[in-house]
């Protein structure tokens, strides 16, 4: 009799065997002939060679589905264990679970979908694929960043990149940052909020914590940057109208051969002395043309906020 052991240390082990252990119970009456005691994370199974390696093999797609979506249900398992050979893991329209326009970007925490809501944002998701580079231009209440921060998180899951950097300029908003308790990251930690916010929703909280304190995913100021060749990595600079010419140059050119930048701001809140000029319009300007730079502009029609959001913009003339 063979025996096979197994950690699940990817994923947590509550999603794969069920709220009830539903999942556990269909995977043990798929394979009769095998003795499956899960424990925890810790798998044992006993029984015949080709077995337990057919058992591993969908253990392992059932795996990879969550690590995708961040969810699965009882017609999931059904499927994926009554596939022969390799399967994809299933889109949400195939699972009937959305009938609602809009592509899903990825699944975040308790099987939230976070989806391109508006044709801008579906922009994003297209030309990402295609370019390295991409600047998203908008004003508030446009989804730009937690499009972005959702088409990150998408790449590390499909394992297309190893780690994500988030990045925002630590300029004070007519408040000082000096006054501020606490030490410098204390400090910095509200200017950055908003990027924990929308990871929130599409890490669940024990792995979030965990990528950040193995450096997975980072969040740190823009001067944290300098020096910094990001590889293999999804970066986004968010906030993006409050860096200088010199800022946004030495961040752009940290990208090293296999990188994805994203780059949002909003040009109509500069918080920027006076006489200092914000780097986001000349990058613009001067960037247009290269291939591979790709500058999306969000407008009102992409506000997804409160409806009232638009009508405020309008008012304060940030909108048309």
């Amino acid at each position: 009799m063979n025996e096979l052991n197994l950690t699940i240390d990817a994923i947590n082990p509550a999603m794969l065997w069920g709220s009830k252990n539903d999942h556990y119970e269909i995977i043990k009456k798929q394979y009769p002939k095998l003795k499956i005691v899960a424990r925890g994370n810790e798998v044992k199974v006993l029984g015949d060679e080709a077995e337990i390696k057919n058992f591993e093999e969908k253990l392992n797609q059932l795996i990879v589905h969550i690590e995708k979506f961040q969810n699965l249900n009882l017609n999931d398992v059904e499927r994926i264990l009554s596939t022969k050979g390799s399967v994809q893991a299933a889109s949400p329209e195939q699972n009937g679970q959305d009938k609602g326009q809009g592509e899903v970007i990825v699944f975040g925490t308790n099987g939230l979908m976070i989806k391109a809501r508006t044709a801008n944002q579906q922009r994003m998701v297209n030309s990402i694929s295609k370019n390295d580079v991409l600047f998203a231009i908008g004003p508030a209440g446009t989804g730009k960043t937690y499009t972005a921060v959702a088409l990150a998180v998408r790449a590390l899951k499909n394992k297309e990149i190893k780690r994500i950097i988030l990045t925002r300029p630590a300029v004070e908003a007519g408040e000082n940052l000096g006054f501020l308790p606490g030490d410098l990251k204390e400090k910095i930690d509200p200017y950055l909020r908003p990027l924990y916010d929308a990871l929130d929703d599409m890490i669940p909280a024990e792995r979030l914590k965990a990528y950040l304190e193995n450096r997975t995913i980072e969040i740190a100021p823009l001067a944290f940057m300098r020096g910094r060749t990001l590889d293999n990595c999804f970066v986004i600079l968010d906030e993006a109208q409050n860096a200088t010419d010199m800022q946004l140059k030495m961040f752009l050119t940290r990208m090293g051969p296999t990188a994805k930048f994203i780059v949002t701001g909003d040009v109509t809140q500069i918080d920027l002395p006076r006489k200092q000029q914000s780097g986001l319009h000349t990058a613009l300007r001067i960037l247009a043309d290269i291939k591979g730079i790709d500058i999306i502009y969000l407008t009102g029609d992409d506000v997804v906020r409160h409806k009232l959001v638009r009508r405020i913009l309008e008012a304060y003339g940030d909108i048309q």
